[in-house]
C-alpha cells in the first residue's frame, strides 16, 4: 500500500479548504474527526461507497484537513488541528462553532 501525500501548513491555502467543507460529507467527516483522536475510513463511510468515499478523502487531504496513515489494510484518519490552528488561528474553531 502506498503512502499518501499530505500538503505542508505552509501550503495550506484558504479557498481550498473552505471548498473542502462545501460539501456536507466532507464537513460531516471534519466533525467526527474533531470529536476523537482518530477513526478508519470505515468509521467514516456512512453506509457511502468507497469510490465516493476516496474522492472525500482525497479532497481533505490534498486541501490539508485531514492526514491519513496506513497500516496494513487499515487506514487511519485524523484532523490536522495543530497544524491549522498555527496556520489559520482559530479557523477550525469558527468552522465547528458554525455547524453545530
Amino acid at each position: 500500500m502506498r503512502a499518501y501525500n499530505h500538503p505542508s501548513p505552509e501550503d495550506f491555502v484558504l479557498e481550498r479548504i473552505f471548498h473542502a467543507l462545501s460539501d456536507p460529507v466532507r464537513l460531516e467527516i471534519v466533525r467526527h474527526l474533531s470529536r476523537v483522536e482518530e477513526a478508519t475510513c470505515g468509521e467514516l463511510d456512512g453506509g457511502r461507497p468507497k469510490s465516493s468515499m476516496s474522492h472525500h478523502f482525497r479532497i481533505l487531504r490534498e486541501a490539508g484537513l485531514v492526514r491519513t496513515s496506513v497500516a496494513g489494510t487499515v487506514h487511519q484518519n485524523t484532523l490536522r488541528r495543530v497544524e491549522l490552528d498555527k496556520r489559520f488561528p482559530g479557523l477550525v474553531d469558527a468552522i465547528l462553532k458554525q455547524v453545530g
